[in-house]
């Protein structure tokens, strides 16, 4: 699956922010990096005015449980969605998935639930297992067995972490990434001294951790990854290379890194991922690093 600029919803934004006319020599990739900046722009203000309302943790609303085989005639259908979780990035909040919220509730998507963990933890494998108790609460309140994630940036990471380290493959059907640096980034080599950053460098102890044997994990990954991620260096990073992972890299072409959460073409291809998620016993049958791009 490839996601492109085609149906980039603020274009007219980006044409707004550039001139009529530009230099001939201007073309191609360079042009394609000044829309996808423009873009980024715009949606880092509309996020500004946004972020205050995600700051405090989301109300956690009586679900409705999901209907037991007892139930006779109000038996589960075998076909019936799982509860998704939504987890920011880095120095962000739930606020991020105002968008794509929506875009699955729409879709059918009826217990979805964010997750805000503090910018002040410093520590990837603390906020994991946070993410596991949250996902153990959900599970309780729904009465479902596994629920599907999507983590934007760090987040990505939190949730990896908890699928592979702590045995959150038992509860996690499909973790979805977004920009998330898999394999480390050397962006913004300043930002060093927050210890989560530093997490996030090639070669740290985490990564090292996460790039060990994954034997028999139940959880398939798809990781979206764009071309223009200002914060992936190398860009790469963002996809997942791990030989005991079911995992599929999709490449987005012509936004950026905060265009990944909210962009309606990526979340289109976020609910077709989680839609047409396989079985445990196809996803075993079918285990190995498929890429898409």
């Amino acid at each position: 699956m490839k996601v492109t600029s085609a149906v980039l919803p603020f274009l007219p934004v980006c044409r707004r922010l550039l001139p009529d006319k530009l230099p001939d020599k201007l073309t191609g990739l360079s042009l394609a990096l000044l829309k996808a900046t423009a873009l980024e722009i715009a949606i880092l203000a509309g996020h500004l005015l946004l972020y205050p309302s995600g700051v405090a943790q989301e109300r956690r609303a009586s679900a409705t449980p999901l209907p037991s085989p007892e139930d006779g005639a109000a038996q589960l259908p075998t076909q019936a969605k799982p509860p998704v979780v939504l987890l920011h990035g880095f120095i962000d909040n739930r606020s991020v998935f105002v968008l794509l919220r929506r875009s699955l509730a729409q879709h059918g998507r009826q217990q979805i639930a964010s997750l805000n963990y503090s910018p002040l933890t410093c520590d990837i494998r603390t906020a994991a297992e946070l993410l596991g108790r949250h996902i153990e609460d959900i599970c309780e309140r729904t009465g479902s067995e596994r629920v599907d994630v999507v983590g934007h940036s760090l987040g990505g990471l939190i949730a990896r972490y908890y699928v592979q380290r702590l045995g959150g493959d038992i509860r996690v059907r499909t973790l979805v990434t977004l920009g998330t640096p898999h394999s480390g980034t050397r962006v913004v080599p300043l930002a060093n001294a927050h210890p989560i950053v530093r997490q996030m460098r090639p070669g740290s102890t985490l990564l090292e951790e996460l790039a060990r044997p994954a034997p028999g994990c139940r959880t398939h990954f798809v990781s979206f990854w764009s071309d223009l991620d200002h914060l992936m260096d190398p860009l790469e990073t963002a996809c997942i290379d791990h030989a005991d992972l079911m995992a599929q890299n999709v490449r987005v072409s012509g936004i950026g890194h905060l265009a990944l959460p909210v962009h309606p073409a990526v979340a289109t291809g976020i609910r077709q991922v989680l839609d047409t998620a396989r079985s445990e016993a196809e996803a075993t049958a079918h285990a190995g690093g498929l890429t898409v791009a």
